[in-house]
């Protein structure tokens, strides 16, 4: 509309193409939402004129103010006649350049400053994860072997540590240390397990036994036979618990029954050194020193998935407690790998190299990410013995 020889003031502004709506300058009263003075909604007890109030600043910012809208500016055209045209501050949408904002805002609408009957909380800062230990604990006679799984934790915050021929308790919550069990001269302490439910504690020794205490009485309940060698992999899933010994078999327990087991599984080479039941107990994830991973299902006697990419003996295995038939598993030294798989499609997903031997997998998911945390140094130290012999782990 404009002729060709009009030149625009050097003071506008000038706005890049990228059509990025900035609502800071819009003409809210467009929208019919701005109260009035006298507006009978102020004084109704629905509180309409907050409600307003709120979405005018949610719209347009917390420093927009009322304007009402006026009648177009005339512009006078070179050729003598006059021309209708809307300031730029009159304008629906205003087209500008992206303008970046804090990334620790807590408004929903993106806004820094805090909306008038809008109450938020603090920023929460990063969360720290300490780089030294706030605890340690002194473990003398702690067996130095990949192959043992000799600490476990409680749902009920309590630590169990076997030692040499005993087991004793940790309770995080009062540092109180208790002495569940002495085996006797002749026999140690080669695996624990605890239950998810409850204070029941399932203990394997290297004679093939395998021992059920109550924590809270500190009372043996139960004690099971059946493998020939030690048993080091013990694996609950709820009323049933599986252990995995030296002698190469899986024995599938009932502890309401009153037989020892009720099934056996073959399938390892050699020892087996990890177990781990999938959150709902359907499949039960087996490692051996034959670096064999199997999956068993609950009435299996074979398994029914076979991974033989691991190099190494696989004892640390995880299973997602958030996405069905995600499984990992970590190889020894010879392999120091983390592998994913997806039981469901029978598939390996992915692997990354930790640099070191796995002991274990701690695997969480929440919001389609993938956090893990792989625990490489132990919370006890060795004995003395072991320090001798220049071992460490």
């Amino acid at each position: 509309m404009i002729s060709v020889g009009y030149q625009p003031s050097p003071s506008r502004t000038i706005y890049s193409d990228r059509f990025i709506p900035s609502r800071t300058g819009s003409n809210f009263a467009l929208f019919d939402i701005s109260p009035s003075a006298n507006s009978p909604a102020e004084g109704r007890e629905d509180g309409s004129g907050a409600y307003a109030t709120l979405l005018r600043t949610a719209l347009f910012g917390p420093d927009a103010g009322v304007c009402t809208p006026g009648t177009p500016d005339k512009l006078m055209r070179l050729d003598g006649k006059n021309s209708s045209v809307y300031p730029s501050s009159r304008n629906i949408f205003r087209y500008k350049t992206e303008t970046r904002q804090s990334m620790h805002s807590l408004s929903p609408f993106g806004f820094e400053d805090a909306l008038p009957g809008v109450s938020h909380g603090p920023v929460k800062a990063p969360r720290k994860v300490p780089r030294s230990p706030y605890k340690v604990l002194d473990a003398p006679a702690l067996q130095d072997d990949f192959y043992l799984n000799l600490v476990d934790w409680s749902a009920h915050n309590v630590l169990a540590v076997g030692l040499g021929n005993c087991v004793y308790l940790w309770n995080a919550c009062s540092s109180k240390v208790t002495k569940l069990c002495d085996l006797g001269m002749d026999v140690s302490v080669c695996s624990v397990g605890w239950a998810q439910r409850g204070t029941h504690l399932a203990v394997g020794t290297s004679n093939g036994k395998l021992q059920i205490w109550d924590a809270s009485r500190c009372k043996r309940v139960r004690t099971m036979e059946g493998h020939r060698l030690r048993i080091g992999a013990l694996a609950w899933s709820s009323s049933m618990l599986s252990s995995g010994s030296r002698d190469k078999t899986i024995l599938q327990r009932d502890i309401r029954a009153q037989d020892d087991f009720v099934n056996k599984l073959a399938g390892h080479k050699s020892e087996v050194c990890g177990l781990k039941w999938s959150y709902d107990n359907r499949e039960l994830a087996s490692g051996g020193n034959d670096n064999r991973l199997f999956v068993w299902n609950q009435h299996s006697t074979q398994p029914v998935l076979k991974y033989c990419e691991h190099t190494a003996a696989v004892k640390a295995i995880a299973w997602s407690p958030h996405l069905h038939g995600l499984l990992a598993s970590g190889g020894g030294t010879a392999d120091r790998c983390i592998r994913f798989w997806n039981t469901t499609t029978n598939s390996h997903l992915s692997c990354m190299d930790t640099g070191s031997q796995v002991i274990l997998i701690l695997l969480f998911i929440a919001k389609q990410l993938v956090y893990l945390f792989i625990h490489m140094v132990l919370l006890f130290m060795l004995s003395g013995a072991c320090k001798e012999k220049g071992t460490s782990t």
